[in-house]
């Protein structure tokens, strides 16, 4: 894919490292976003470097009113987009601050958004391209001390099936992946006990590999989903069907 552009938001993260690895494998060139986490994508550029492509570090924090609009003043050429920053609040909705509540909503919600309609224009030139949503499980069900999480998963895949039918007349493909769980930082507070409790709560009897989430994404951006736009692809090991 020489000369192809993909943004990576989050690409810190275990998810983003792993997709990040996936597509530089294919040719893809990289703008590789993150927050506060510069040390591990030092650390991926160096794994990156193995790879005959274009890796460009974009720093900017997504959970602020202005994140959207500084990250999108450092992308030149783009044709495909990973929306993939997030982050989780565990806890009674009754605890939520207010301060949770909006930083949490600019992250998952409006940041995406601006983003996409900030960089739009630059995807299209091309006639095609395609704008791949991390989202989760529990946008599709929902979860118990994770309302407000759930909530703004579902409002991405909302987003992603309502963009897909305003861009797909200009060759563009909106899809999302839909994780369950993910041997990520995320789940480092959770004990052995509760990682084997979850585990035997999936049918396939174990947690998802982030290069498992990372083959779905790349699947996604690629021809061979050519005709797929609008879709929820739920990579969860049978945990929701």
């Amino acid at each position: 894919m020489k000369n192809q552009y993909v943004l990576i938001t989050g690409a810190s993260g275990a998810i983003g490292r792993a997709t990040a690895l996936k597509l530089a494998e294919q040719g893809y060139s990289l703008y590789l976003h993150y927050n506060s986490n510069g040390e591990a994508i030092s650390e991926l550029l160096q794994e990156l470097k193995h790879y005959n492509i274009e890796a460009i570090p974009v720093q900017a924090d997504l959970s602020q009113p202005d994140g959207a609009d500084l990250l999108s003043e450092q992308i030149l050429s783009l044709h495909h987009l990973v929306l993939n920053s997030g982050a989780s609040l565990y806890g009674l909705m009754t605890d939520v601050n207010r301060e949770e509540l909006h930083s949490m909503t600019q992250l998952h919600v409006i940041s995406p958004f601006i983003l996409v309609q900030k960089l739009l224009p630059k995807i299209m030139r091309g006639h095609a391209g395609s704008i791949v949503a991390v989202t989760s499980i529990w946008g599709d069900t929902g979860a118990s001390c994770e309302v407000l999480y759930s909530m703004l998963k579902g409002a991405q895949n909302a987003f992603v099936k309502s963009l897909s039918k305003e861009v797909a007349p200009m060759g563009i493909r909106v899809n999302a992946v839909s994780p369950g769980a993910v041997e990520t930082p995320m789940l480092a507070s959770f004990s052995k006990g509760e990682k084997q409790a979850l585990e035997e709560e999936i049918p396939l009897g174990r947690l998802a590999d982030p290069r498992e989430i990372a083959n779905s994404i790349s699947f996604l951006l690629s021809e061979e989903a050519s005709y797929l736009t609008g879709h929820i692809l739920r990579v969860n090991g049978g945990w929701y069907i």
